[in-house]
């Protein structure tokens, strides 16, 4: 920031004496001038002070809206003006030498306003290009991370292959349905009771279902029935 604004007041200060060697090499030379044309002389030295006090008042005005970024299409008028009044400086200031024959005079009376034309014209344009650069935005972190080329990760799959081949698999278990308790007829019963107890007495054990199902000529699950009843 301090690099800025030294750089913009050192090109304001040479807009400045640029105007001012101007108007003290302008002054004496309009008013040799006027006075020639014949103009009165309270009036003859008011006409150089008219015309460098509109190149310094135009130079003022277009740098302040040139620092402000203000873009030159909107200025044309102003810088048109100026330019003219740079134009009439320069005409002026080389009149009264070229009339009394002095050209070598009247090249050194037209170097100052040359410059001030050419500064008149590049000044604004310098402030307005150091402020562009001054109010760009500087990059962001965040922006630079994006551009940042992403770190590569690596693929879990290698790595959870081994530990799914070393976990042990527990077998899957299936649940059995519990066996249907079949409906036992009240003489079927009575019947197995019967056998039961004559087993029972016989051979000093109880039957089982097998066995019920051998005697009674029935089915395994209604044996097995009867063999609960009991």
């Amino acid at each position: 920031m301090t690099e800025d604004r030294i750089t913009q007041r050192t090109i304001t200060a040479v807009m400045i004496v640029i105007a001012a060697l101007a108007f003290v090499f302008s002054f004496g030379n309009v008013w040799s001038l006027a006075l020639r044309l014949g103009v009165p002389a309270p009036i003859a030295p008011l006409i150089a002070p008219m015309v460098d006090l509109s190149v310094v008042g135009l130079l003022v005005a277009l740098r302040y809206l040139s620092l402000r970024g203000l873009p030159a299409e909107q200025m044309t008028a102003a810088t048109r003006l100026m330019h003219f009044s740079g134009l009439l400086t320069l005409a002026l200031n080389v009149a009264e030498p070229i009339a009394a024959g002095h050209y070598g005079r009247a090249a050194v009376d037209a170097v100052a306003p040359l410059l001030l034309l050419g500064w008149g014209a590049v000044g604004p344009q310098l402030l307005r290009a150091f402020h562009t650069v001054a109010s760009a935005p500087a990059p962001s972190p965040a922006s630079d991370e994006i551009d940042a080329e992403p770190e590569t990760v690596a693929d879990p799959a290698p790595a959870v292959a081994p530990l799914a081949e070393q976990a042990p698999v527990a077998p899957a278990t299936v649940p059995v349905p519990a066996p249907a308790t079949a409906k036992v007829p009240e003489p079927l019963l009575t019947e197995a009771r019967s056998i039961a107890a004559s087993h029972q007495a016989e051979h000093g054990e109880t039957i089982t279902p097998a066995q019920l199902k051998t005697r009674l000529g029935i089915g395994l699950p209604m044996a097995t029935a009867l063999h609960a009843a009991l």
